[in-house]
Protein backbone atom coordinates (compact mmCIF):
# COMPACT_ATOMS: atom_id res chain seq x y z
CA UNK A 1 0.00 0.00 0.00
CA UNK A 2 1.64 3.21 -1.18
CA UNK A 3 1.22 6.50 0.63
CA UNK A 4 3.23 9.56 -0.34
CA UNK A 5 3.36 11.93 2.61
CA UNK A 6 4.08 15.65 2.43
CA UNK A 7 4.55 17.29 5.85
CA UNK A 8 5.70 20.81 6.60
CA UNK A 9 5.61 23.13 9.60
CA UNK A 10 8.19 24.22 12.16
CA UNK A 11 7.09 21.79 14.87
CA UNK A 12 7.15 18.82 12.53
CA UNK A 13 10.53 19.73 11.07
CA UNK A 14 12.20 20.34 14.44
CA UNK A 15 10.69 17.51 16.49
CA UNK A 16 9.54 14.99 13.89
CA UNK A 17 6.03 15.09 15.31
CA UNK A 18 3.70 17.29 17.32
CA UNK A 19 1.42 16.14 20.12
CA UNK A 20 -2.10 17.41 19.46
CA UNK A 21 -5.51 16.93 21.03
CA UNK A 22 -7.55 16.58 17.82
CA UNK A 23 -6.66 15.16 14.43
CA UNK A 24 -8.93 16.52 11.68
CA UNK A 25 -9.10 14.21 8.64
CA UNK A 26 -10.36 15.40 5.24
CA UNK A 27 -10.43 12.76 2.46
CA UNK A 28 -10.65 14.14 -1.05
CA UNK A 29 -10.75 13.05 -4.68
CA UNK A 30 -10.77 15.51 -7.58
CA UNK A 31 -12.35 18.32 -5.56
CA UNK A 32 -9.80 21.09 -5.90
CA UNK A 33 -12.59 23.60 -6.56
CA UNK A 34 -14.57 22.58 -3.45
CA UNK A 35 -12.05 21.71 -0.75
CA UNK A 36 -10.96 25.27 0.04
CA UNK A 37 -14.13 25.96 2.06
CA UNK A 38 -13.53 22.85 4.15
CA UNK A 39 -9.87 23.68 4.82
CA UNK A 40 -10.54 27.32 5.65
CA UNK A 41 -13.33 26.36 8.04
CA UNK A 42 -10.81 24.27 9.99
CA UNK A 43 -8.32 27.13 10.13
CA UNK A 44 -11.07 29.44 11.46
CA UNK A 45 -11.80 27.18 14.44
CA UNK A 46 -11.65 28.81 17.87
CA UNK A 47 -10.10 25.56 19.17
CA UNK A 48 -6.46 25.72 18.06
CA UNK A 49 -4.92 22.48 19.36
CA UNK A 50 -5.34 20.32 16.26
CA UNK A 51 -3.56 18.90 13.24
CA UNK A 52 -5.14 18.89 9.80
CA UNK A 53 -4.59 15.82 7.63
CA UNK A 54 -5.63 15.89 3.97
CA UNK A 55 -5.73 12.41 2.39
CA UNK A 56 -5.82 12.67 -1.39
CA UNK A 57 -7.21 9.53 -3.06
CA UNK A 58 -5.02 9.99 -6.19
CA UNK A 59 -6.71 13.12 -7.53
CA UNK A 60 -5.88 14.04 -11.11
CA UNK A 61 -7.18 17.61 -11.08
CA UNK A 62 -4.14 19.35 -9.57
CA UNK A 63 -5.38 19.14 -5.97
CA UNK A 64 -1.94 18.13 -4.65
CA UNK A 65 0.18 20.91 -6.20
CA UNK A 66 -2.46 23.48 -5.24
CA UNK A 67 -2.54 22.36 -1.59
CA UNK A 68 1.26 22.27 -1.38
CA UNK A 69 1.54 25.78 -2.78
CA UNK A 70 -1.31 27.28 -0.77
CA UNK A 71 -1.00 25.53 2.60
CA UNK A 72 2.55 24.17 2.62
CA UNK A 73 3.31 24.99 6.26
CA UNK A 74 -0.12 24.49 7.84
CA UNK A 75 -1.22 20.89 7.29
CA UNK A 76 -0.21 17.30 6.56
CA UNK A 77 -0.89 16.22 2.99
CA UNK A 78 -0.95 12.52 2.07
CA UNK A 79 -1.31 11.20 -1.49
CA UNK A 80 -2.44 7.56 -1.76
CA UNK A 81 -3.14 5.16 -4.56
CA UNK A 82 -6.80 5.30 -5.58
CA UNK A 83 -8.69 3.09 -3.14
CA UNK A 84 -11.89 4.92 -2.27
CA UNK A 85 -13.01 7.05 0.64
CA UNK A 86 -12.76 4.25 3.24
CA UNK A 87 -9.15 3.64 2.26
CA UNK A 88 -8.42 7.37 2.48
CA UNK A 89 -9.98 7.73 5.92
CA UNK A 90 -8.15 4.66 7.21
CA UNK A 91 -4.85 6.12 6.00
CA UNK A 92 -5.69 9.33 7.82
CA UNK A 93 -6.46 7.44 11.03
CA UNK A 94 -3.12 5.60 10.81
CA UNK A 95 -1.28 8.95 10.65
CA UNK A 96 -3.41 10.71 13.29
CA UNK A 97 -1.57 11.77 16.45
CA UNK A 98 -4.55 13.18 18.32
CA UNK A 99 -6.49 11.58 21.15
CA UNK A 100 -9.65 12.64 19.30
CA UNK A 101 -10.44 12.40 15.58
CA UNK A 102 -12.87 14.64 13.71
CA UNK A 103 -13.81 13.93 10.09
CA UNK A 104 -14.78 16.53 7.51
CA UNK A 105 -15.85 15.74 3.95
CA UNK A 106 -14.15 17.90 1.34
CA UNK A 107 -17.44 19.45 0.17
CA UNK A 108 -18.69 20.39 3.66
CA UNK A 109 -17.56 22.98 6.21
CA UNK A 110 -17.77 23.82 9.91
CA UNK A 111 -18.90 26.86 11.87
CA UNK A 112 -16.06 28.41 13.84
CA UNK A 113 -16.97 27.02 17.28
CA UNK A 114 -17.56 23.44 16.15
CA UNK A 115 -14.41 21.85 17.58
CA UNK A 116 -14.44 23.95 20.76
CA UNK A 117 -18.06 23.12 21.56
CA UNK A 118 -17.61 19.44 20.79
CA UNK A 119 -14.39 19.12 22.79
CA UNK A 120 -15.95 20.86 25.80
CA UNK A 121 -18.81 18.34 25.78
CA UNK A 122 -16.54 15.34 25.22
CA UNK A 123 -14.25 16.36 28.08
CA UNK A 124 -17.26 16.89 30.35
CA UNK A 125 -18.60 13.44 29.37
CA UNK A 126 -15.54 11.16 29.37
CA UNK A 127 -17.57 7.94 29.12
CA UNK A 128 -18.69 8.82 25.57
CA UNK A 129 -16.50 7.60 22.71
CA UNK A 130 -18.62 9.27 20.01
CA UNK A 131 -20.28 12.66 19.64
CA UNK A 132 -21.93 14.45 16.75
CA UNK A 133 -23.60 17.80 16.06
CA UNK A 134 -26.72 18.90 14.31
CA UNK A 135 -26.14 20.02 10.72
CA UNK A 136 -27.48 22.43 8.14
CA UNK A 137 -28.15 21.26 4.58
CA UNK A 138 -27.10 23.50 1.71
CA UNK A 139 -28.20 22.73 -1.87
CA UNK A 140 -28.02 24.87 -4.99
CA UNK A 141 -27.37 28.09 -3.09
CA UNK A 142 -30.08 27.73 -0.42
CA UNK A 143 -30.42 26.14 3.01
CA UNK A 144 -33.03 23.37 3.19
CA UNK A 145 -35.40 22.36 5.94
CA UNK A 146 -34.75 18.82 7.15
CA UNK A 147 -37.42 16.23 7.76
CA UNK A 148 -37.86 15.22 11.39
CA UNK A 149 -36.48 11.75 10.58
CA UNK A 150 -33.18 13.30 9.47
CA UNK A 151 -32.62 15.27 12.69
CA UNK A 152 -29.64 13.95 14.64
CA UNK A 153 -30.36 12.11 17.89
CA UNK A 154 -28.32 11.06 20.91
CA UNK A 155 -28.17 8.03 23.17
CA UNK A 156 -28.74 4.50 21.91
CA UNK A 157 -28.92 4.89 18.13
CA UNK A 158 -28.66 1.26 17.01
CA UNK A 159 -32.29 0.89 15.92
CA UNK A 160 -32.19 4.23 14.06
CA UNK A 161 -28.83 3.29 12.52
CA UNK A 162 -30.36 0.17 10.99
CA UNK A 163 -32.83 2.24 8.99
CA UNK A 164 -30.43 4.91 7.78
CA UNK A 165 -27.01 6.36 8.47
CA UNK A 166 -27.62 8.08 11.81
CA UNK A 167 -24.34 10.00 12.13
CA UNK A 168 -23.08 12.49 9.55
CA UNK A 169 -19.36 12.08 8.84
CA UNK A 170 -18.70 15.82 8.92
CA UNK A 171 -20.46 16.20 12.29
CA UNK A 172 -18.67 13.48 14.22
CA UNK A 173 -15.82 13.44 16.72
CA UNK A 174 -14.58 10.18 18.24
CA UNK A 175 -11.94 9.09 20.69
CA UNK A 176 -9.27 7.39 18.62
CA UNK A 177 -9.43 4.19 20.67
CA UNK A 178 -12.93 3.58 19.23
CA UNK A 179 -11.23 2.09 16.16
CA UNK A 180 -9.25 -0.34 18.29
CA UNK A 181 -12.59 -1.59 19.65
CA UNK A 182 -14.76 -1.82 16.52
CA UNK A 183 -12.27 -1.79 13.64
CA UNK A 184 -11.70 0.65 10.80
CA UNK A 185 -13.81 1.55 7.75
CA UNK A 186 -14.65 -1.44 5.55
CA UNK A 187 -12.67 -0.86 2.36
CA UNK A 188 -14.60 -3.55 0.49
CA UNK A 189 -17.73 -1.38 0.47
CA UNK A 190 -17.87 1.05 -2.48
CA UNK A 191 -20.57 3.07 -0.66
CA UNK A 192 -22.38 3.19 2.71
CA UNK A 193 -19.07 2.73 4.52
CA UNK A 194 -20.25 5.28 7.09
CA UNK A 195 -23.49 3.33 7.64
CA UNK A 196 -21.42 0.20 8.23
CA UNK A 197 -19.07 1.85 10.74
CA UNK A 198 -21.80 3.54 12.77
CA UNK A 199 -23.87 0.35 12.79
CA UNK A 200 -20.96 -1.45 14.43
CA UNK A 201 -20.36 1.45 16.80
CA UNK A 202 -23.94 2.04 17.92
CA UNK A 203 -24.48 -1.66 18.59
CA UNK A 204 -22.01 -1.24 21.45
CA UNK A 205 -21.82 2.42 22.48
CA UNK A 206 -24.18 5.37 23.06
CA UNK A 207 -23.70 8.62 21.15
CA UNK A 208 -23.45 12.11 22.63
CA UNK A 209 -25.49 14.73 20.76
CA UNK A 210 -24.40 18.36 20.58
CA UNK A 211 -27.75 19.99 19.70
CA UNK A 212 -26.30 23.03 17.90
CA UNK A 213 -26.09 23.00 14.09
CA UNK A 214 -22.31 23.47 13.76
CA UNK A 215 -21.78 21.63 10.46
CA UNK A 216 -22.90 22.67 6.98
CA UNK A 217 -23.44 19.72 4.64
CA UNK A 218 -23.36 20.64 0.98
CA UNK A 219 -24.86 18.34 -1.64
CA UNK A 220 -26.13 17.98 -5.15
CA UNK A 221 -22.72 17.30 -6.72
CA UNK A 222 -22.65 14.83 -9.67
CA UNK A 223 -19.63 13.00 -8.16
CA UNK A 224 -21.44 12.03 -4.96
CA UNK A 225 -21.75 8.28 -4.38
CA UNK A 226 -25.54 8.53 -4.13
CA UNK A 227 -25.58 9.47 -7.83
CA UNK A 228 -23.33 6.55 -8.77
CA UNK A 229 -25.20 3.91 -6.72
CA UNK A 230 -28.95 4.60 -6.70
CA UNK A 231 -29.72 1.37 -4.76
CA UNK A 232 -27.68 2.06 -1.64
CA UNK A 233 -29.55 -0.56 0.39
CA UNK A 234 -27.60 -3.30 -1.39
CA UNK A 235 -24.55 -2.20 0.62
CA UNK A 236 -26.52 -1.68 3.83
CA UNK A 237 -27.77 -5.26 3.56
CA UNK A 238 -24.17 -6.46 3.38
CA UNK A 239 -23.37 -4.53 6.55
CA UNK A 240 -26.35 -5.97 8.45
CA UNK A 241 -25.44 -9.50 7.37
CA UNK A 242 -21.83 -8.99 8.46
CA UNK A 243 -23.00 -7.75 11.85
CA UNK A 244 -25.35 -10.70 12.32
CA UNK A 245 -22.55 -13.09 11.36
CA UNK A 246 -20.23 -11.49 13.92
CA UNK A 247 -22.48 -12.83 16.71
CA UNK A 248 -21.82 -9.66 18.72
CA UNK A 249 -25.45 -8.57 18.99
CA UNK A 250 -27.77 -9.03 21.93
CA UNK A 251 -30.94 -11.02 21.26
CA UNK A 252 -33.06 -7.87 21.00
CA UNK A 253 -30.51 -6.24 18.68
CA UNK A 254 -30.47 -9.30 16.46
CA UNK A 255 -34.26 -9.23 16.20
CA UNK A 256 -34.13 -5.58 15.15
CA UNK A 257 -31.39 -6.36 12.62
CA UNK A 258 -33.37 -9.24 11.14
CA UNK A 259 -36.51 -7.09 10.85
CA UNK A 260 -34.64 -4.36 8.98
CA UNK A 261 -32.85 -6.92 6.79
CA UNK A 262 -36.23 -8.40 5.84
CA UNK A 263 -37.64 -4.96 5.04
CA UNK A 264 -34.69 -3.78 2.96
CA UNK A 265 -34.48 -7.12 1.16
CA UNK A 266 -38.16 -6.90 0.24
CA UNK A 267 -37.73 -3.44 -1.27
CA UNK A 268 -34.74 -4.53 -3.36
CA UNK A 269 -36.24 -7.86 -4.45
CA UNK A 270 -39.54 -6.24 -5.39
CA UNK A 271 -37.69 -3.64 -7.44
CA UNK A 272 -35.74 -6.37 -9.23
CA UNK A 273 -38.91 -8.26 -10.13
CA UNK A 274 -40.50 -5.09 -11.53
CA UNK A 275 -37.45 -4.64 -13.77
CA UNK A 276 -37.57 -8.30 -14.81
CA UNK A 277 -34.35 -9.15 -12.93
CA UNK A 278 -35.72 -12.29 -11.35
CA UNK A 279 -32.40 -13.99 -10.60
CA UNK A 280 -31.16 -10.97 -8.69
CA UNK A 281 -34.49 -10.64 -6.89
CA UNK A 282 -34.48 -14.30 -5.90
CA UNK A 283 -30.92 -13.94 -4.58
CA UNK A 284 -32.18 -11.34 -2.09
CA UNK A 285 -35.04 -13.62 -1.05
CA UNK A 286 -32.64 -16.50 -0.36
CA UNK A 287 -30.28 -14.24 1.56
CA UNK A 288 -33.04 -12.92 3.81
CA UNK A 289 -34.45 -16.38 4.48
CA UNK A 290 -30.95 -17.54 5.44
CA UNK A 291 -30.42 -14.89 8.10
CA UNK A 292 -33.92 -14.00 9.31
CA UNK A 293 -36.02 -16.10 11.66
CA UNK A 294 -39.21 -14.39 10.51
CA UNK A 295 -39.71 -12.85 7.05
CA UNK A 296 -43.11 -11.11 6.90
CA UNK A 297 -42.00 -8.73 4.14
CA UNK A 298 -40.25 -11.30 1.93
CA UNK A 299 -43.18 -13.72 2.39
CA UNK A 300 -45.32 -11.26 0.43
CA UNK A 301 -43.20 -12.06 -2.65
CA UNK A 302 -43.20 -15.85 -2.33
Amino acid sequence: MFAGVFICGDNERKKGYRVVKISVIIPTYNRRDMIKSAIESVFRQSWRDYELIIVDDASGDGTGPWIRQTYHDRLKYIMTQHGGVSHARNIGISHAQGEFIAFLDSDDYWLEHKLQTQMDRMIANPHYLISHTQEKWFRNGVFLNQKKSHQQKGGNLFRKSLKMCSIGMSTVMVRKNLFHRIGLFDESLPACEDYDLWLRATSQYPVLLIPEALTVKQGGHPDQLSHRYPSMDQFRIRSIVNLIESASLTESQRQCAEQELDRKGYVLANGCFKRDKRDEGNSYIQLIKKYCTKTPFIDKLT
